[in-house]
């Protein structure tokens, strides 16, 4: 039996069993303690002479080792062995009445028995049992059958206090009850409210990658158009020289197949690229930063070529990062997009997206700055939330919220923003290396 499972007699509890678990662990700890007693008074009587007391303790020794494999054996046996242990405690107490006498203070364990009933038993069952033992010691001095050192005064105030110590016990137990039933429905409601939470961040980040992979179609169509341009051209030049009867140099036809090769490899190579980037794993990749940010863009450029958008990048020396790819060139196309956006939404004379490296000492910094005119400074607390975009029917809010949420969980890190009257700058802070 492990020690962390002793005093739940290896049981596991739910939250909803948590006050089973309690009682559980009263009630092993009340078994402990006895035994420990029982014990040490049947050494004590062996020492002075008292044997029948010594057999009559080193007997509920054994009763508790039973009880004690017994609360192992079905959860459903508590309810027994608390009746057996309240009785125990019951008349063992009531012994201590005929045994001793009032200076040898062995009255002070009656103190202990509030605890016990109140602990082990429902209320409606524990005060028939207080009743009971409040009975027999008002009845101990005037009954002629053992005799007792004790005066019925004696028993009577010692009776007076130990109602006074049940009353303030039963308040207190009524508190902690009521308290620990305010915390367990506060927890369900807390969990709930989690849960919720959960299932939402489930939803928007599949909304977010549903939104993102629009995006991405929209891309492959602009990166696809040019390359199969070329190669209908390539067949047509060749169909049209072949309909008008020219001659057709065979060096001419393996330029146009090489062309045609060299584009199909391209095509391929694109969905290689996409592929790679809607992969749902999460391993962490070593990658230079500026090799990262150069595939970004790249995703990008066929968007610009009917726009005038310059996209800058001042690369640096190359800087290694242990680093989430996927998900960092999804924070960088999201960004680099709303930018892209609100140039050509704009109409901004001579648009340009500046991506500029900040090498840190255990981060690399990545900012991507514009000159589209800056973000209202009633929407920048916004920008981030769920839903917020504006963009009207164009926008999903979901691009800025999710990339966020990206750095928060993956990266430890949060987007920065400032804006003037000039454009907007957004800062990423990467990790150099992720634990």
């Amino acid at each position: 039996m492990l020690k962390k499972d002793f005093f739940t007699s290896g049981w596991s509890f739910s939250e909803d069993e948590r006050y089973l678990r309690n009682k559980f662990q009263m009630m092993n700890i009340a078994i402990l303690l006895s035994s420990t007693a029982v014990v040490y008074g049947s050494i004590l009587n062996i020492y002075k002479g008292f044997y029948y007391l010594a057999i009559f303790e080193f007997s509920l020794f054994l009763m508790n080792i039973f009880l004690w494999f017994l609360l192992r054996r079905s959860k459903s046996f508590y309810d027994l062995v608390s009746i057996i242990v309240t009785a125990q405690f019951t008349f063992l107490l009531l012994l201590l009445v005929y045994v001793s006498s009032a200076e040898d203070m062995k009255h002070t364990w009656y103190f202990t028995y509030p605890i016990i009933i109140l602990y082990f038993k429902n209320e409606k069952y524990a005060i028939p049992w207080f009743i009971f033992l409040i009975s027999m010691l008002l009845i101990a001095p005037i009954q002629p059958f053992f005799h007792t050192d004790y005066t019925f005064f004696q028993l009577f105030y010692l009776s007076f206090v130990l109602s006074i110590v049940s009353i303030i016990v039963y308040f207190y137990k009524v508190k902690m009850d009521e308290a620990t039933h305010i915390i367990s429905t506060q927890e369900k409601v807390l969990s709930k409210k989690v849960e919720e939470l959960t299932q939402k961040d489930k939803m928007l980040t599949l909304q977010s990658k549903q939104a993102v992979m629009g995006e991405m179609i929209s891309m492959i169509a602009h990166q696809w158009r040019q390359p199969l341009s070329t190669v209908t051209l390539s067949i047509s030049n060749l169909q049209v020289k072949k309909l008008l009867g020219e001659e057709i140099n065979p060096a001419e036809v393996d330029k146009a197949l090489e062309n045609i090769s060299d584009t199909v490899v391209y095509l391929s190579q694109t969905i290689d690229d996409f592929q790679t980037y809607f992969r749902p794993d999460k391993e962490l990749n070593n990658i230079d930063i500026n090799e990262l940010i150069q595939k970004a863009i790249a995703f990008v450029e066929p968007r610009l070529k009917k726009t005038d958008i310059e996209i800058q990048f001042f690369s640096q020396q190359p800087i290694e990062v242990m680093t989430y790819t996927n998900e960092l060139i999804q924070v960088l196309l999201n960004i680099i997009n709303n930018a892209v956006d609100e140039l050509i939404s704009r109409d901004i004379k001579h648009p340009q997206v500046i991506i500029n490296i900040f090498n840190r000492e255990e981060a690399v910094a990545i900012s991507i700055a514009d000159n589209a005119g800056g973000i209202d400074e009633e929407h920048l607390d916004s920008i981030f939330e769920p839903y917020f975009s504006t963009k009207g029917k164009n926008g999903t809010g979901l691009g800025l919220y999710m990339s966020q949420m990206i750095m928060q969980k993956q990266f430890h890190t949060e987007i920065e923003v400032k804006s003037t009257n000039y454009g907007s700058i957004f800062t990423i802070i990467v990790p150099k290396k992720l634990a």
